[in-house]
């Protein structure tokens, strides 16, 4: 059922791509610029903020690879869905935190919050369209 997107179809391999490369992209910063990440772990998250700045890059990192590859595009597109929904409530704080600062951020800082919604909405198109692990692209099981 792919009532958002029209009839199921083979993935379209520059989509892939160019979700594999935001999520490789956005991984790295994580680890270039972590203080940026650690203010906007919210608080209520239990341990060091940089260890979840660490950690969801290397989600990132981690979801880029397997989206890039066709065989583990599925399984990868489902983790970016997920970590994609995971990482929203950071987003809020970031909008909050930054709720009295200058008109340009707090625009920013609230503009990410919708921005999630399609990129869920991506994952999941991407992870529909992509072959089930371990088969051809566009392809069937064997057997089934």
């Amino acid at each position: 059922m792919d009532s958002l997107d029209g009839p199921s179809r083979p993935a379209s391999p520059r989509s892939a791509w160019l979700l594999a490369g935001l999520l490789a992209a956005t991984g790295a910063t994580h680890f270039a610029r972590p203080a940026v990440y650690d203010r906007i772990v919210p608080p209520a998250v239990p341990g060091p903020a940089r260890l979840w700045t660490y950690a969801s890059g290397a989600a990132e990192l981690a979801c880029a690879a397997a989206v890039a590859v066709p065989r583990t595009r599925r399984p990868g597109a489902l983790a970016a869905a997920g970590l994609f929904v995971a990482v929203f409530p950071a987003n809020v704080q970031m909008a909050w935190d930054w709720r009295r600062r200058p008109l340009p951020y707090r625009a920013a800082a609230c503009a990410r919050l919708p921005l999630q919604a399609p990129l869920v909405w991506w994952a999941l198109r991407t992870a529909r369209r992509a072959a089930p692990a371990g088969g051809a692209a566009g392809g069937s099981r064997p057997g089934g």
